[in-house]
């Protein structure tokens, strides 16, 4: 028999999941997309859940479902692979929710915690394109949930299910490695405390395993086609050539100011000073000292993370932390906020809650104007860069598949596109699925995937222009090989550019 507590509860978990999910839908991008989104569609077309980057960076759990998805019977492929992470985003939200609403039995501090991750940049932004991380955050702040109903109740179920979940995350990605190791500690002062068994113990890691079997299906099959083990676990840890990104020590003033840029733009609003009551009265509001104790190993560990990483995306990184910055956000308001008599201060909380929309509208344009400098300027066409990166949105957007649709139509016969990660995939994808000039090769030196034809070196590159008119997408360095600007200059020619012999002075 179902109690009215837990009908309502179940009510309200369903209205923030539908109310989230049609935000997310509306915002969501409805084809092609650029960079590492445009891999994951073109990855979940091919039905490759290993990938061309290293074992780290497969993510099969996430692939797993986008394929299903994928044959569901309507729309375009890679619109209903955007909606994956429309909907998992959405999903982690309405966990979010969950997880405040049975901390500390109240609606508002549960819908303030959910806005305001729901709303955060780049949160949202990785909601409006194919992309594994919010499938993750979905994961890991039902983990949370499950960690919070132990603590609570003392059940050696929920810990079952926290095992299970936390091998469902490191099949869905590596984040999922920093919980693990505070579960791990936590595990073992409950042994020490003989609050559960060896037992328990051992249903907690078979349940682990059942979980992260994807990834494992991974790992082994990888160790018996190379025989090499020390690659195969550098592989399942860094992926291939990311190991001095992921145990990278050192730090620029330069990152530490895009990192503080970043994360002030995701929670652009008087609440965020929620964030640190609720990280005042963590102890006071945590239901034991054990999870709160979990939680800020949690908290700590994310962000040191994230902000010492230094790989181009690593703003997407932070999305864990977000995730715990949002439920003290909620914590925060409980205590200053959420009590009777209160009741203009609470409006005026959630009409604050609003101020990102207005600010995500604004601050393109306000940054074009100032030639704000973004660490991810590049001029594409058919894609600002100030619109792009700070607007999170996508609805409507078709500027890949516009611009890769050009760049092959407006190509000659037989000839060559050099493209870098950025904008490979969206042509690839539109020359593989629309069938569009099957006679261009483009290539990369994006390691995802094969190349039609050798990728061009220096000794090979006189042989095809000699046989082939040849382009380039960027004639800028970085996203196009070095030697060629000794070489050769660069004529525009539509959207990409075209290369031409040097003449001699």
């Amino acid at each position: 028999m179902v109690d009215n507590n837990s009908r309502h509860l179940a009510t309200s978990y369903s209205l923030v999941l539908i109310l989230t999910t049609i935000v997310y839908v509306i915002s969501c991008a409805p084809g092609a997309v650029w960079q590492d989104s445009g891999m994951l569609q073109y990855r979940v077309w091919h039905n490759d859940i290993r990938g061309g980057l290293g074992l780290a960076l497969s993510h099969p759990l996430f692939y797993i479902l986008a394929i299903g998805v994928k044959y569901v019977p309507f729309g375009e492929s890679v619109y209903k692979v955007n909606l994956v992470s429309a909907i998992t985003g959405a999903i982690a939200v309405a966990n979010l929710f969950l997880l405040l609403r049975l901390w500390l039995g109240k609606n508002t501090p549960a819908i303030m915690a959910a806005t305001a991750l729901a709303l955060s940049h780049t949160f949202w932004q990785h909601a409006c394109v194919v992309e594994t991380y919010d499938l993750y955050a979905a994961l890991f702040l039902a983990e949370l949930i499950v960690l919070l109903q132990y603590v609570k109740t003392a059940r050696v179920g929920y810990l079952y299910g926290l095992g299970f979940l936390n091998g469902l995350s490191i099949a869905e990605h590596m984040l999922g490695s920093i919980p693990l190791l505070c579960y791990a500690v936590f595990f073992i002062v409950l042994l020490v405390r003989k609050n559960i068994r060896f037992r328990h113990l051992a249903v907690i890691i078979f349940l682990w395993i059942v979980g992260a079997a994807p990834y494992e299906y991974l790992i082994v099959k990888n160790f018996i086609q190379t025989g090499d083990f020390a690659a195969t676990i550098a592989s399942v840890f860094f992926g291939d050539g990311f190991q001095g990104n992921v145990l990278n020590t050192s730090i620029s003033s330069r990152i530490i100011k895009e990192n503080l840029i970043l994360m002030a733009y995701n929670f652009p609003t008087p609440n965020i000073l929620f964030f640190f009551a609720g990280l005042y009265g963590l102890r006071k509001l945590s239901p034991s000292r054990s999870f709160a104790n979990v939680f800020l190993a949690l908290l700590i560990l994310f962000f040191a993370f994230a902000f010492r990483y230094t790989v181009p995306d690593r703003y997407a990184f932070f999305i864990p932390f977000y995730c715990l910055v949002a439920v003290l956000v909620g914590a925060g308001f409980d205590l200053l906020v959420a009590q009777p008599g209160h009741k203009v201060l609470c409006w005026a909380a959630f009409i604050l809650a609003m101020l990102p929309i207005p600010i995500y509208i604004v601050a393109p344009i306000a940054a074009e104007k100032t030639h704000f400098n973004l660490s991810t300027m590049r001029e594409i066409p058919y894609r600002n860069e100030y619109v792009w990166f700070l607007r999170p949105w996508q609805t409507g957007y078709n500027g890949a598949e516009r611009f890769a649709k050009e760049a092959l139509g407006g190509a000659e016969k037989d000839s060559i596109i050099i493209a870098d990660g950025t904008t490979v995939y969206p042509i690839w994808y539109v020359q593989t699925i629309k069938a569009m000039r099957p006679d261009v090769k483009v290539v990369s030196f994006h390691k995802s995937y094969q190349n039609p034809v050798a990728f061009p070196t220096e000794d090979t590159i006189g042989q095809l222009m000699a046989n082939h008119a040849i382009y380039v997408v960027s004639p800028i360095a970085g996203y196009c090989p070095r030697f060629l600007f000794d070489q050769y200059n660069f004529v525009q020619a539509g959207v990409v550019w075209r290369m031409v012999e040097r003449k001699t002075r």
